[in-house]
C-alpha cells in the first residue's frame, strides 16, 4: 500500500531532522505538492527553512546551501517577500545588509503588511515611518520582487521630486542588474530589456509600450506616458512643512494625485503609500477618510518610541537604527508638533491648535512663603478622565488650588491595563493626600472609582470620591472651557520633568488637540475641561468663559 504525499511529509516531520538528507526530503516533497496544496507546501518549506537556519546559527554549515535553497523557493513559488530579502542579500556581509539588521522589527512593522499586497488580501497600504527607518529601501526592494514576478505589468512610482524619482530609479536599476544582490537568481527567465535612465523606465522580458516600471515626479505630465496594472508607489507627495502648512496647497496636491496619479492606476492595480505625516489633510488623510472601515485598506503608523514599552522601535541589530536617546536628541531640537508630525507619525494641524504651549502658564515652585518653605494648598483635588477601550488614555491630573491659581502637579497618563492603571492612580491619591477626586462615571469609569476607593483606603488614606456622569458634547466642553483653563492653571515649567514622563505626554497631547480635523486622542484636553467644570461646582458658581481675543490670542 503507497503512503500518501502527506503521510511522507509527516512521516519526515518525525524522523531526525539534524540529518541534512531529511531536511532535503522535506523541501523536496514540498515542492511535489506546490499544485496539490500550497499552503501545506508553503508550511514545510518553511519548516524546512527553519530547521537549515537553527543547524547553520549552530555552527553546522553544511545546511546553508538548504538554507538558501529554501528561500529561493519560498521566494519563487510562494511569492515571499521576507524570503525574497534575505535570499537576495546573500552576497553581502551580515552588517552591511539591510534587510538583515532590521527584519527582527520591520517585518512585523512592514514587510508583513506589504506580504498581504502581494497575497491579495489588501488593494491599498499606506505606511509611515520616522525619517531614515528604511522605508523607501524596502519599497525599492519590494518593486524589484515585484516586477520579476510580473514582468509585463506597468508599475508606476512617483513622489515630491524629480531627485526622488531619480533615486529610486537608480536603486531599483541596481538592485535588478547588479552582482551584488542575487536577483537573476530568483528570476533566471526574466531578462532586463531595456532601461532609459533620462525617462527613469525599466522594462523586463519584452518590449512594451508601457514599461515595467516608470518613475516620475507629481508635477511631471504623465499623459500618454505610462498606465499601472501592477503597484501605484507614491512616497513622500508633499515636499515638507511650507506645502504642510497651507491647505490650499494640500488641497491642490490631492486634485493631482487623483486626476495624474490615481486615474492611471488600473483596475485590480493596487497601491502603496510612504510619507511622513504632515497634516491630516494630506493625501493620506484624504485616503484614511475615504477607506474607513474597508478591510482590504489598511493605514500604518509607526511611531519612534513605542507608548507601552518605551522602547525604540528603531533600534535594529549590529548597531545600526535609532536609539530612544537618539530620538530624545532630536525632539530637543524640533517643534513639538513637527516632531509629532515626523517621528511620531501624528499629523496636527498648527491652525486650530487649542492650547498653544507657549501660551500656558508655567511654574518652577509651588507659591513659598518668606522663608522658602512650600505652602500648604487651599485645596488638593484630582480629576480623572478613565481609560474606556482600544486607545483611550487614563488622564488623571492632581490640582493644588492656592486663591484662584490652580497647580497641575502631578498626572497618571497611560494606556496601559486598566488593573495596573488603578493602583497608580490610587498612588498618585495617596502620594499627594488629595482630598477630593471626581472620576467620569462612565461604564468603565465606575469600576475605576470603586477599585481605587478601596486601594486608597487600604493604604490608610481617606479621600471623598464622586462619579459624574457627562452628557454635554465633548468638542463643545473642551473648547467651552479651555479659556478659564489657560486663565487660572499653571503647568510645570519643561525642566521640571522628563522627556517621556507621564507629565511630558500628557502636554504633548494637551497641545496637539485642534478644532479642526479628526483627532486621534482628546483624553488630556478632555480632563482639563473636567477640572474647570469641578471647580465651578466645588465654588457654586460657573466658570466664566472668556473670549479668545480677551486672552490675548
Amino acid at each position: 500500500m503507497s503512503l500518501s504525499n502527506k503521510q511522507i511529509i509527516d512521516l519526515l516531520l518525525q524522523s531526525d531532522l539534524a540529518n541534512k538528507k531529511n531536511v532535503l526530503s522535506l523541501m523536496s516533497m514540498s515542492k511535489e505538492i506546490l499544485h496539490e496544496d500550497r499552503i501545506l507546501s508553503r508550511s514545510v518549506m518553511e519548516k524546512a527553512r527553519d530547521i537549515s537556519m537553527n543547524e547553520c546559527v549552530k555552527g553546522n554549515v553544511g545546511f546553508y546551501d538548504a538554507y538558501q535553497d529554501s528561500l529561493k523557493y519560498l521566494a519563487q513559488d510562494h511569492y515571499d517577500f521576507d524570503a525574497y530579502m534575505l535570499f537576495t542579500e546573500q552576497n553581502r556581509e551580515a552588517r552591511t545588509r539591510f534587510y538583515l539588521p532590521r527584519r527582527r522589527l520591520i517585518k512585523p512593522l512592514v514587510v508583513d503588511h506589504m506580504q498581504d499586497l502581494m497575497d491579495d488580501k489588501l488593494d491599498l497600504l499606506t505606511v509611515s515611518l520616522p525619517p531614515g527607518t528604511g522605508k523607501t529601501t524596502i519599497e525599492e526592494m519590494f518593486i524589484s520582487f515585484v516586477m520579476g514576478h510580473f514582468p509585463n505589468k506597468p508599475n508606476l512610482f512617483s513622489s515630491f521630486s524629480g531627485f526622488m524619482t531619480r533615486m529610486f530609479y537608480d536603486a531599483v536599476d541596481n538592485f535588478i542588474e547588479s552582482n551584488e544582490y542575487c536577483w537573476a537568481d530568483v528570476f533566471p527567465d526574466v531578462k532586463m530589456e531595456s532601461t532609459n535612465a533620462k525617462e527613469e523606465t525599466i522594462n523586463l522580458d519584452r518590449w512594451q509600450p508601457f514599461k515595467t516600471l516608470t518613475c516620475r515626479p507629481i508635477n511631471a505630465s504623465l499623459t500618454g506616458n505610462t498606465r499601472c496594472e501592477g503597484y501605484l508607489c507614491v512616497d513622500d507627495l508633499v515636499s515638507g512643512i511650507e506645502e504642510a502648512l497651507s491647505k490650499e496647497r494640500l488641497d491642490k496636491l490631492f486634485n493631482k494625485y487623483g486626476t495624474d496619479l490615481k486615474t492611471r492606476r488600473k483596475v485590480g492595480a493596487k497601491e502603496i503609500h510612504l510619507a511622513t505625516r504632515w497634516s491630516v489633510h494630506d493625501v493620506i488623510g484624504r485616503l484614511q477618510r475615504q477607506y474607513e472601515g474597508n478591510p482590504r485598506a489598511r493605514f500604518v503608523a509607526v511611531p519612534d518610541i513605542d507608548p507601552n514599552t518605551g522602547k525604540s522601535n528603531f533600534e535594529y541589530d549590529y548597531g545600526v537604527g535609532f536609539t530612544v536617546k537618539y530620538f530624545t536628541d532630536i525632539a530637543a531640537t524640533m517643534d513639538e508638533i513637527s516632531y509629532r508630525c515626523m517621528f511620531k507619525s501624528e499629523p496636527i494641524e498648527r491652525e486650530g491648535i487649542l492650547y498653544n504651549a507657549d501660551q500656558l502658564k508655567r511654574y518652577l515652585n509651588l507659591p513659598m512663603d518668606e522663608e522658602g518653605n512650600v505652602l500648604k494648598p487651599d485645596a488638593i483635588f484630582s480629576v480623572c478622565d478613565t481609560k474606556d477601550t482600544g486607545k483611550d488614555y487614563n488622564a488623571h491630573v492632581c490640582i493644588k488650588q492656592y486663591g484662584n491659581k490652580y497647580y497641575l502637579d502631578d498626572v497618571v497618563f497611560k494606556n496601559i491595563d486598566p488593573g495596573a492603571l488603578d493602583y497608580l492612580n490610587a498612588d498618585m491619591i495617596v502620594r499627594n493626600k488629595v482630598q477630593m477626586s471626581q472620576f467620569e462615571s462612565n461604564k468603565e469609569g465606575s469600576r475605576t472609582a470603586n477599585e481605587v476607593e478601596r486601594i486608597v483606603t487600604e493604604k490608610g488614606w481617606f479621600c471623598h470620591f464622586t462619579k459624574k456622569y457627562t452628557t454635554q458634547n465633548k468638542e463643545t466642553k473642551i473648547i467651552i472651557n479651555s479659556p478659564w483653563v489657560l486663565e487660572h492653571v499653571y503647568f510645570k515649567d519643561p525642566s521640571m520633568y522628563e522627556l517621556q514622563s507621564d507629565y511630558a505626554n500628557f502636554i504633548k497631547f494637551l497641545c496637539s488637540w485642534t478644532q479642526l480635523g479628526k483627532n486621534t486622542h482628546d483624553d488630556a484636553p478632555d480632563v482639563m475641561a473636567m477640572v474647570a467644570i469641578f471647580v465651578a461646582e466645588m465654588l457654586g458658581g460657573q466658570v466664566e468663559v472668556m473670549s479668545r481675543e480677551e486672552l490675548g490670542f
